[in-house]
């Protein structure tokens, strides 16, 4: 293991993509975030830019208006990006899979590393998704 990836298993940088999301998912990530989780005290911490992003958290379907965008984000993250979809949306589509407006699902458009599934998912559910891509990271999956 490089220094970097052992860095990254102590300080994840996450960044949030709402690929049209209900909101329900938006909610339990900032609940995550709240003392009673409190995922911070990790090193687990939301950041505004892309570019010093360890973690692309996807949230929501993708529509024709998001599939570019969610696409030119993930060009412009920092090898290796780890990519997390979040909720019974971005992991499969749930009730808009075979919508008009829906083309396709995240795994299409990247390599998703872990799915947390849930509608919306738990912080409990959240935190089991991260040590999944820590020990990923690691190697040991």
């Amino acid at each position: 293991m490089n220094l970097r990836t052992k860095a990254l298993t102590r300080s994840l940088w996450v960044f949030h993509a709402a690929l049209s999301p209900c909101n329900n998912c938006d909610i339990e990530i900032l609940d995550l975030l709240t003392p009673r989780h409190d995922v911070e005290r990790f090193g687990i911490t939301l950041i505004g830019s892309i570019r010093h992003a360890d973690v692309l958290l996807a949230s929501g379907v993708p529509t024709t208006k998001t599939v570019t965008r969610f696409k030119e984000l993930y060009d412009q993250t920092t090898q290796p990006c780890l990519v997390a979809a979040i909720g019974s949306c971005a992991g499969g589509g749930n009730m808009f899979r075979d919508s008009y407006n829906s083309p396709c699902s995240v795994d299409d458009l990247v390599p998703v590393d872990v799915y947390i599934p849930g509608c919306p998912p738990k912080p409990e559910a959240m935190i089991a998704g991260v040590v999944k891509l820590i020990e990923k990271l690691k190697g040991n999956v």
